[in-house]
């Protein structure tokens, strides 16, 4: 009976231990909230959930306090995008100026902007390389050919005299981002590779050096090539900026109602609303 009772005192001497310690580190957590270190806050709730496993009341106020971090987290979230989405945007309305705004409403649910010398209008039976970009920041570029006879391309490389080059994947012919008609006894090929299947050319076009002549040859078909001009390159570079604040618009946008969203649900678990 002794050693019975023995065992029993040094096991509530043992619960009572563990309490503490789960204590002790929920105070812990809790003042990394308070400080708004709700990473830190967070990752030391998960500590007291994994060691002690039996302390329900103390994990029962973690779970609230581990809510209420990720709230904070949230907030910070959406008072970071508050602070910069004005910036970008008026970034974004400067860079806009030299670019048109394209956008059919029977067909297309996100308009582009293209520079106004890559119009199609002011490129009428002609052979040249033209980029824009959609409303979400992602790229384009089209190669367009126009010739008395096909030459059935599918790709684009650019590259210079000292040996850089960049390649595009090929695109095969589908009649979307591949197509082709003839019109007059001519024929007119656009190939277009948008997002990830124009980075490495759009990036190519960013680092050579200005003095270098950039060979873009349409690769896939019989051959044919040309060489974009400055123009061209100042086109591809105001292009990439405007892609590149875009990008950041959208991202910030969406992270934002993703932030709110969340706070929602957790406003809701608070209050008891599981």
């Amino acid at each position: 009976m002794k050693i019975l009772k023995l065992l029993t005192v040094l096991l509530l001497l043992t619960a009572c231990g563990k309490e503490r310690e789960a204590r002790q580190r929920l105070e812990e957590a809790k003042a990394m909230y308070e400080n708004k270190s709700f990473a830190a806050a967070k990752s030391l709730i998960d500590t007291i959930n994994v060691r002690y496993p039996r302390e329900i009341a103390v994990r029962k106020e973690a779970l609230t306090l581990m809510r209420l971090a990720e709230r904070g987290e949230c907030e910070r979230n959406i008072a970071y995008c508050d602070s910069l989405l004005p910036v970008c945007i008026e970034e974004t309305e400067s860079l806009k100026k030299e670019f048109v705004f394209e956008k059919d409403t029977a067909y297309d649910d996100i308009g582009r902007y293209i520079r106004k010398t890559m119009t199609v209008e002011r490129n009428v039976e002609r052979s040249y390389i033209r980029c824009g970009v959609n409303e979400e920041g992602e790229m384009y570029v089209a190669s367009v050919y126009f010739g008395s006879s096909p030459i059935n391309h599918t790709g684009l490389k650019f590259s210079t005299g000292d040996g850089m080059l960049a390649e595009t994947p090929s695109i095969p012919h589908d009649g979307g981002m591949n197509y082709r008609f003839r019109d007059m006894g001519n024929t007119t090929e656009v190939v277009t590779y948008q997002g990830e299947n124009c980075k490495t050319i759009v990036h190519f076009v960013s680092v050579v050096d200005g003095k270098e002549r950039v060979r873009a040859e349409f690769t896939g078909g019989k051959p044919f090539s040309l060489y974009l001009s400055d123009s061209d390159r100042k086109d591809f570079n105001a292009t990439r900026q405007l892609a590149m604040v875009l990008s950041e618009i959208n991202a910030m946008q969406r992270e934002k109602l993703k932030s709110e969203k969340k706070i929602k649900l957790i406003d809701g678990k608070l209050n008891g609303q599981e």
